[in-house]
């Protein structure tokens, strides 16, 4: 076995850390108590001996009834917050009866085209009672304006809505893909949201800045702080320059990253970023309320390190990065199915998920007081090395634009995706190379297969979703729902908050797909320059 250890950041594990470990300046930035700025023990005095974190476990299957049956399941079974998942054609502006959707209909995700699907996706949910988050970037507006017309269909006042929209354009372009419109659009779509929400939908999270699937790209703990925040700053220097006021939608930013198998540097790491975003609030922005300088977070355990091989090896994984999580301050959680790596997780995989949190919350006394890792000398000793290097990351970022827009040149220019490119190539050869272990897959591996029970989509509803859409085509008013796609491209033309449009847009039955396709016309979609 090697005498030198190293975290999954490359950072050198020294055997054994005495105070003498922590100079001058890095003491006093452990200095504090939880609630208080710079927040590096939590943003809340209490944290979960006052309050525990949302349990929301994400799910989205078929069609609009499947998956409604899957969200009163875990609300059944004591899961206090929704997350939607939506299917590919979703995410990028088509409808389920476009040919370029032909195979992917509710298949990562549940389809969502109009109004109607999205009314049979929360029936029976009081959404007033309810927090509901919804993974979508490219058609979040969209989305978002079918949740509001759904509430208002219920008689659900707008404004006693409680949720997120992921609405994280940025990191589409560097991990993920699911983007439509060119960057400037995207943004301009990002800021409509905040200014249009503060006043409509006060109480929910308007965007939620992923590290999540930068991480999943293979990008380590260092740099998901370093891009994550840098995306941040992004989004709230596009919003000031259209005139909105800093205090004016910052407290309703929300953060979402992933929680890996290296726990210790994982509760550093939330710290970390807690700490940074609350100077660069303060100090850079110059935000002047108390909850404008909190970074909330909600995390999910890492899809990437599931492993097809002895899948039961999952649950203790999830385990694991679920407790890296509570230590490290979460607000909200999702714990990943121990079959994930095989399919969409079954009911009985997503309940043992579900039970993971509320061993941890009521077994496991972690809960029973605040921050129980401050002061141990490695932790303090490691949030301070992740931030000094995420720093680093940052202040190369801001010298691709003199700290204005520097991640949108990086991005453009693919530095941050070779970063995180060759981190994850860097992390392949140490597995092939056996110096980084993986449990069942290269060491422990065992020639007996081990099969578990699969989620299969039914063939036949796409089918039935096609079906659904066109016989709506045939029924709506043709001439109520052409003006309200007029308005959305006059908007898109002139400049106007697209949002009230296309909230008229899907409540005179305008889809998904066409909404998407008149923005088009007018914006054009990106198309992806830089080789990496």
């Amino acid at each position: 076995m090697s005498d030198t250890f190293k975290t999954s950041s490359g950072i050198t594990v020294a055997p054994v850390y005495r105070v003498e470990d922590l100079d001058g300046a890095d003491a006093a930035a452990t200095v504090g108590d939880p609630g208080a700025y710079p927040y590096t023990r939590g943003i809340q005095p209490t944290m979960y001996r006052g309050r525990l974190w949302t349990m929301r476990q994400y799910a989205g299957m078929g069609d609009a009834e499947e998956s409604n049956k899957r969200y009163k399941f875990l609300l059944a079974n004591g899961t206090k917050g929704l997350s939607v998942a939506f299917d590919l054609p979703t995410q990028i502006g088509y409808d389920s009866d476009s040919p370029l959707a032909l195979g992917e209909v509710g298949k990562v995700g549940v389809a969502i085209d109009s109004i109607e699907d999205m009314q049979r996706l929360f029936d029976g949910i009081a959404l007033d009672t309810i927090s509901t988050s919804m993974t979508i970037n490219a058609t979040a507006s969209i989305l978002l304006a079918l949740y509001v017309a759904v509430a208002r269909r219920t008689g659900t006042e707008a404004k006693r809505l409680s949720g997120t929209i992921q609405n994280d354009i940025l990191k589409e372009y560097i991990a993920r893909g699911t983007y439509i419109y060119p960057v400037t659009h995207a943004m301009r779509l990002v800021t409509d949201i905040f200014a249009w929400s503060a006043e409509e939908v006060p109480e929910w999270n308007t965007i939620s800045i992923s590290g999540y699937h930068m991480r999943e790209a293979g990008c380590t703990a260092v740099q998901e702080v370093a891009f994550t925040l840098a995306n941040g700053m992004t989004y709230v220097q596009a919003a000031i320059d259209t005139g909105l006021d800093v205090d004016a939608f910052a407290p309703r930013l929300s953060f979402f990253f992933n929680s890996h198998n290296n726990l210790l540097e994982e509760v550093a790491k939330f710290r970390a970023a807690r700490r940074m975003w609350a100077r660069i609030m303060r100090e850079h922005f110059g935000a002047r309320k108390e909850r404008s300088w909190m970074l909330r977070f909600h995390t999910q355990t890492a899809g990437s390190t599931l492993t097809a091989q002895q899948p039961e090896n999952n649950t203790v994984r999830t385990t694991l990065q679920a407790l890296a999580a509570v230590l490290g301050g979460t607000q909200s959680l999702h714990t990943n199915g121990f079959d994930e790596a095989l399919s969409l997780p079954t009911e009985n995989a997503a309940r043992i998920a579900l039970r993971t949190q509320q061993i941890l919350a009521h077994e496991s006394g972690v809960t029973q007081t605040v921050d129980p890792l401050a002061g141990s000398f490695y932790i303090e000793s490691l949030t301070n090395e992740i931030e000094r290097r995420a720093q680093d990351y940052m202040t190369t970022i801001a010298g691709f634009d003199q700290g204005r827009y520097g991640m949108l040149r990086a991005i453009e220019r693919g530095y941050v995706q070779r970063e995180i490119q060759n981190a994850a190539y860097a992390y392949q050869q140490a597995v092939d190379a056996k110096e980084t272990i993986v449990v069942g897959v290269n060491q422990f591996a065992s020639d007996k297969e081990v099969t578990v029970p699969i989620q299969r989509i039914d063939e036949a509803m796409e089918h039935r979703q096609v079906e659904r859409i066109r016989a709506l085509r045939l029924r709506r008013d043709a001439w109520v729902h052409t003006a309200a796609l007029r308005r959305i491209e006059d908007a898109a033309r002139n400049g106007q908050n697209l949002m009230p449009p296309i909230l008229n847009a899907v409540e005179s039955y305008a889809t998904v797909g066409e909404i998407a396709e008149t923005l088009r016309g007018v914006f054009g979609e990106y198309r992806e320059s830089v080789t990496v």
